[in-house]
């Protein structure tokens, strides 16, 4: 793939985890909408957790991106082993542009994706960012997570 079809996506620094679970026992957990998101189908709702990130501003051999334009959306990825590949299908797909707000989009509560998680279990997440164009970044540095 030529240069200029992939961007910087330095997600080791700007990939963030935010955890914002309460410690259980007596209160409940939201998706930062006010409701608890249900998982497995209905079972214990799992507590919010924030993905949050920083978009490129430029593609790998230094040529400026403005993503308000220039990008389509943001693919997040989930698993259990932290290997992620062009053949992987994303567990969500994000706008990069909220289309009410016009702003960046730099964050997905990970609870949203309930019906395919579980708590207990140690997850990986990784991410990439699409042009408008179909091109798409490399994959983030995985980061970990757990409900």
């Amino acid at each position: 793939m030529p240069l200029r079809t992939r961007w910087t996506l330095s997600l080791a620094a700007m990939v963030v985890l935010a955890i914002l679970s309460g410690c259980g026992g007596g209160g409940s957990s939201s998706s930062g909408d006010g409701n608890t998101i249900p998982a497995d189908g209905g079972g214990t709702p799992l507590p919010a957790k924030t993905l949050s990130w920083a978009p490129p501003d430029s593609y790998t051999d230094q040529t400026s991106l403005n993503p308000l334009t220039d990008l389509d959306g943001f693919e997040i990825y989930v698993n259990e082993s932290g290997s992620f590949g062009d053949g992987d299908t994303p567990n969500a797909v994000v706008s990069a542009v909220d289309p009410q707000t016009r702003k960046l989009t730099t964050s997905f509560n990970l609870a949203n994706l309930a019906p395919y998680l579980s708590s207990g279990i140690a997850y990986r997440v990784s991410m990439r960012a699409v042009a408008v164009t179909g091109l798409k970044s490399d994959f983030s540095p995985p980061a970990s997570f757990s409900f």
